[in-house]
């Protein structure tokens, strides 16, 4: 027996002291699919509450309270079940003991039961009833045991049936862009397979349809009586991300390379591949879709070496990828309460500070410092050292507090240098790139991004310095300083003004 459940007890004898919720199922369609069970105890309760009205038994369960204006205020369905579970619970508790009717059977997808189940405040009593997929597999003909048939909640399809072909039966697919995702989840899909669309069974509306995937979501109007039944698919439902880990698996069983590589081999190429992403982002065109391409490229390369590090993984009996995207994923749950809890967070600072304080409260942190990448170039470990500092209080209130600091460091250096110790000036100069790291924190500018400007600033003058002296028969390395001097004021001065203070290459 699951916590806080009773399913199917007769009794009604309260002998644990806990409030209870006396769950019924309204069957598939009209009165005669309901039990005689089911009639006695609505009959019986004098507190009756019922999810939705919209079902054809509804008017059975007179008196009751429903929970459609619920439908219509939350901005989820989480948000829906979440509701009435709480209001359940709550009137439990004022008068011990209350029905629930749900549409169908209690114990087939029904979101609302399987919260209360699992709440320890309440005893949960389920009475068996006839579901839905009773009806729709006498009306296909198939036995779904035998034939194994997986039931998949159509807003969960692409995880839920991921890496599944079929037979697939899907419920909940009230409305047509249900349908349009549900399609979009399998882009491999010949769009020949064929497809039997379900609608209102067992009521004198009763419609079976039968389409073709290419045609899911636009052969009929779905309802809240709307499912589906997939006998078969050309490629399973996210078959790309299925087919890029079998080829990971592959050839790191079967390429001499590959199997030589560990999680400490890859890093260089992991660094690498970043870069390459960063380069194909600062060169993306959002008026030239053309340019997606690079990024396309450089984005499948960086993922594979993720997928590389979790093949590795694997097969070391350690983690695998679906860890991974399941960490983060709850991660990512966790750390946004403004969206997927009751938290209020009205512009991005707010959110930067709960997920920060989520983010301490998680990693049992004693210093600000901790979880900062000391393997990071240094430019960024300086800047994020000196912002998680800041947010402790430990900073200078504007950047006229930051900026003497390059002169004050400067001079230091100078009298290293005058003192000759190789170590001294090693230490001061770094003491004047963390100010000026510094100073550009205070201005809000990324250091990194500004040096890589300026970098290649320098490196397209001097490729026209390159280009002039060519022209005029110098050459460069034989050169002296005034004469570059005067070749790097031309092009200087020659440059569009627009290139003169340039933020990106």
């Amino acid at each position: 027996m699951e916590r806080g459940d009773a399913v199917g007890r007769a009794t009604h004898d309260v002998t644990n002291g806990r409030p209870r919720v006396t769950i019924v199922g309204l069957g598939p369609a009209g009165p005669d699919y309901v039990t005689t069970q089911t009639l006695d105890e609505i009959a019986r309760s004098p507190r009756r509450f019922i999810r939705t009205t919209r079902h054809p038994c509804a008017a059975l369960v007179p008196g009751a309270t429903s929970f459609d204006e619920v439908y219509e205020s939350a901005d989820t369905f989480a948000d829906v079940y979440a509701e009435i579970t709480e209001r359940l619970v709550a009137a439990a508790i004022e008068h011990g003991e209350i029905l629930y009717a749900v549409p169908g059977s209690p114990m087939v997808l029904e979101r609302t039961v399987r919260r209360l189940r699992s709440d320890d405040r309440i005893e949960c009593v389920v009475l068996p009833a006839m579901s839905f997929l009773d009806i729709a597999f006498a009306r296909l003909g198939v036995d779904p045991v035998e034939a194994g048939v997986r039931l998949i909640d159509g807003h969960e399809f692409a995880t839920s049936a991921a890496g599944d072909h079929g037979p697939l039966f899907v419920a909940h697919t009230h409305a047509n862009w249900v349908l349009s995702d549900i399609k979009l989840a399998v882009e491999a899909a010949s769009g020949d397979e064929p497809v039997v669309i379900l609608q209102r069974l067992g009521t004198p509306d009763e419609l079976i349809t039968h389409t073709t995937w290419a045609e899911l979501d636009r052969t009929v109007e779905a309802d809240h009586l709307t499912s589906i039944y997939i006998p078969h698919l050309g490629a399973p439902v996210g078959g790309s991300f299925v087919r890029f880990h079998q080829l990971a698996r592959t050839l790191r069983e079967q390429c001499p390379w590959d199997r030589e590589q560990t999680h400490q081999s890859l890093v260089k190429y992991l660094l690498e591949e970043t870069y390459e992403v960063v380069d194909s982002l600062q060169a993306l065109d959002l008026d030239d879709p053309a340019t997606d391409a690079d990024l396309i490229e450089e984005l499948g390369d960086l993922f594979y070496q993720i997928e590389f590090h979790a093949t590795i993984a694997e097969q070391q009996g350690r983690f695998s990828m679906i860890d991974i995207v399941d960490g983060i994923h709850d991660k990512l749950v966790r750390r946004h309460p403004h969206v997927f809890g009751t938290v209020d967070a009205t512009d991005a600072d707010t959110v930067v500070a709960n997920w920060d304080a989520i983010k301490h409260s998680e990693k049992g942190r004693t210093s600000v410092f901790d979880g900062v990448a000391t393997s990071q170039p240094s430019l960024g470990y300086a800047y994020h050292v000196q912002r998680k500092a800041a947010k402790v209080g430990f900073d200078w209130p504007d950047v006229a507090g930051a900026l003497p600091k390059i002169a004050e460091e400067t001079s230091e250096l100078y009298a290293a240098i005058d003192g000759g110790d190789p170590r001294l000036i090693d230490s001061e100069l770094g003491d004047l790139l963390f100010a000026v790291v510094n100073v550009a924190r205070h201005l809000d500018i990324e250091p990194e991004a500004a040096l890589r400007s300026a970098t290649h600033k320098f490196r397209r003058r001097f490729e026209g310095v390159e280009h002039l002296a060519a022209e005029r028969g110098v050459v460069i390395s034989g050169a002296d300083l005034a004469t570059l001097d005067a070749l790097w004021d031309e092009v200087k001065r020659s440059e569009p003004r627009s290139l003169s203070g340039e933020q990106t290459p």
